[in-house]
């Protein structure tokens, strides 16, 4: 009777790697960027819109009067007034959008067409919206107001604004681009030149109007 070996060939495991290399990359390009973008609009609208409208407002008063008391207090008012305008706006249009979604998923559940568990993890929080979108507001604009208060010479207080502002709005860019998987550079420029086109404007204005004795 003859006898039977067995012959135990050995798998080799050397492809698991880069096959869980491929699939966490396969999964990276799958992932939808796009769920990210309600959060990171208002976050990056908010801080975005707080540091160019606090610190066009102080360029121009600083067009017309070169006391830093003024500069600041007006920055201060922008800051205030700024961050409740955007949580109001936040609240409403999330609010507003959440009324729909209510109304859709009523229309849906009275067909069937609809799991009840996730019902209220599918709607958006407008407590939530305008809490995140004022502090982002207030993040913005307190940048430009901590760069003039401690310098006392009008034109260098001045350059430091712009120049914090052009570094954060460079900043802020790279973040929305990171976030966002868009193009870093092209972001960045679109957030720099329109920072640099409300500053300007403002300035210029501010000073024509107050050269002619208005």
């Amino acid at each position: 009777m003859s006898a039977k070996n067995d012959l135990c060939i050995p798998v080799s495991e050397g492809k698991s790697e880069p096959e869980n290399s491929q699939a966490s990359l396969k999964e990276d390009y799958d992932f939808d960027y796009s769920q990210r973008g309600q959060w990171l609009r208002a976050a990056v609208l908010g801080a975005t819109d707080g540091l160019v409208s606090v610190a066009s407002l102080m360029m121009g008063v600083g067009a017309v009067k070169h006391d830093v008391r003024a500069m600041i207090l007006t920055g201060f008012a922008g800051l205030v007034a700024g961050a409740c305008s955007m949580a109001i706006g936040e609240f409403v249009s999330v609010y507003s959008q959440r009324d729909v979604e209510v109304a859709q998923m009523k229309r849906d559940r009275r067909n069937g067409n609809i799991d009840q568990e996730s019902e209220k993890e599918a709607l958006p929080n407008p407590i939530q919206a305008a809490a995140a979108s004022a502090f982002a507001f207030m993040l913005g604009a307190i940048m430009p107001l901590l760069a003039a208060a401690f310098i006392a010479d009008h034109k260098v207080r001045l350059g430091v604004v712009v120049a914090t502002v052009s570094s954060a709005l460079v900043v802020f860019g790279w973040i929305g681009a990171f976030l966002g998987r868009t193009p870093v550079i092209k972001s960045c420029l679109r957030l720099l030149v329109g920072g640099w086109m409300a500053m300007a404007i403002t300035f210029a204005l501010t000073k024509w109007i107050g050269s002619t004795g208005l």
